[in-house]
């Protein structure tokens, strides 16, 4: 058994051999082995990639923006079971009591920064989430112009009622991937999110955006 491992270890060395002709990989253990995970997982180039649109000039930049879209409306569909014959009206609702559960008392600016909203539908969906009882408001101790929400016992049985919908349609969202592409892809996801993240928290003028961001952020 062994032996016939040698052998197609001995093989693959001959392949390594003719395959790095061009010396792209380092002559070492290091350089066999990305070689030999490259054959796997073949490297991407702009030639041998093929995407809606290519044929007609349409960027990479194009096709990420519109299938990030998509991907937040299909989460969305889903969500709409969760709500059904539920105490919440809108997806947010739940996911403002997972944050609080998950990273405790917060500021209410606090929690609709970290929930990428715009203050008027924060409010609207903090102020449903008071009235329901789902969380509590006290004020803050170092400022008095602000308050801290902690989620309630009501808020904490209620969401934990759901909790099972809510881990279907997550996984629902993440398809067939595997952990590995998962990892792969919250790994691209987050290099995302500490791009725009800086930018959406300096509260940047619509008007002078995009060009804030051309000049500011992109050189």
């Amino acid at each position: 058994m062994y032996y016939n491992l040698l052998k197609d270890v001995v093989g693959l060395v001959k392949d390594f051999k003719i395959g790095n002709a061009n010396d792209k990989y380092p002559v070492t253990l290091d350089g066999f082995k990305q070689w030999i995970v490259d054959q796997v997982n073949p490297e991407f180039t702009l030639e041998n990639f093929e995407y809606e649109g290519k044929i007609n000039g349409r960027s990479l930049d194009s096709v990420i923006s519109t299938l990030l879209i998509h991907l937040a409306r299909y989460a969305r569909l889903y969500s709409k079971s969760i709500i059904i014959n539920s105490p919440f009206s809108t997806q947010e609702e739940y996911i403002f009591l997972i944050t609080l559960k998950t990273f405790g008392p917060m500021s209410k600016m606090e929690l609709i920064k970290r929930n990428i909203q715009d203050k008027p539908g924060g409010m609207q969906i903090i102020s449903r989430l008071l009235h329901n009882n789902f969380v509590i408001q006290e004020n803050d101790l170092k400022d008095k112009r602000s308050k801290i929400l902690s989620i309630t016992p009501l808020g904490l049985e209620t969401l934990e009622e759901y909790m099972i919908n809510i881990r279907k349609a997550t996984t629902i969202v993440s398809g067939k991937l595997n952990e590995t592409e998962k990892m792969q892809l919250i790994h691209l996801l987050n290099k995302l999110e500490e791009f725009h993240w800086p930018i959406y928290s300096k509260n940047i003028d619509p008007e002078k955006l995009l060009d804030t961001v051309q000049n500011d952020f992109l050189k």
